[in-house]
């Protein structure tokens, strides 16, 4: 009998790629997709080939899934990014990239963007000097995110640094460990953002 891995080691296995859901696990020998790297199920491998549109599909959801957000808010962050000039699948990455669930988990205070949201959702994050509880909120150049001051916000906190001191930090985010934050220096490019995807079939799917 197969040992179960949990839904969301389930899914990295099912796109064959690391998708970091399950934060520190991800990066240990632990991780179900480096013991196993082939999709869960007892007959997986006699799936057939995916059509054009499973292909589309899939990736969409590897992106709602390594952001964590659902289909609503995905469209609307899709209807955004259309508006904007440039490329709208850069607009859209870039525009995820700069939710603060996600920047409070690249800068090490939470070990995965699940964690960073309950951190947030439980008012232990500031964004200059204030008490930010939106995971969506979209950092800005120069805003400065740090622990609320508090002993128990800081101490959640700092004890995730310790134990994420190998994680490499973006070049457009700096973290000070002296006073314990991190500042957004720069907007994210597509280069920055480390989701393995092809944003142009979403694009596609999602334009139908």
């Amino acid at each position: 009998m197969a040992r179960y891995v949990g839904p969301q080691c389930r899914l990295c296995r099912r796109e064959g790629e690391k998708l970091f859901l399950k934060g520190f696990r991800c990066e240990t020998a632990k991780c179900a997709i480096t013991k196993r790297k082939y999709p869960p199920g007892q007959f997986s491998w006699g799936r057939g080939k995916l059509s054009k549109y499973g292909i589309q599909f899939r990736e969409k959801q590897k992106m709602k899934r390594f952001y964590g957000i659902l289909e609503k808010q995905f469209r609307n962050y899709f209807r955004k990014a259309e508006k904007q000039k440039g490329n709208t699948g850069d607009n859209l990455l870039i525009m995820l990239e700069r939710r603060l669930d996600n920047v409070v988990h690249l800068i090490s205070f939470a070990h995965s963007r699940k964690s960073a949201r309950q951190l947030i959702l439980h008012g232990h994050i500031t964004v200059n000097d204030k008490k930010v509880d939106i995971p969506s909120f979209l950092v800005r150049v120069g805003d400065v995110i740090k622990p609320k001051n508090s002993e128990k916000s800081r101490k959640f906190v700092q004890d995730n640094i310790e134990s994420s001191k190998s994680r490499k930090i973006p070049s457009w985010l700096e973290f000070r460990s002296d006073s314990l934050e991190g500042v957004v220096t720069q907007l994210p490019t597509r280069d920055d953002i480390s989701v393995s995807v092809q944003e142009q079939l979403i694009i596609e799917l999602c334009s139908k």
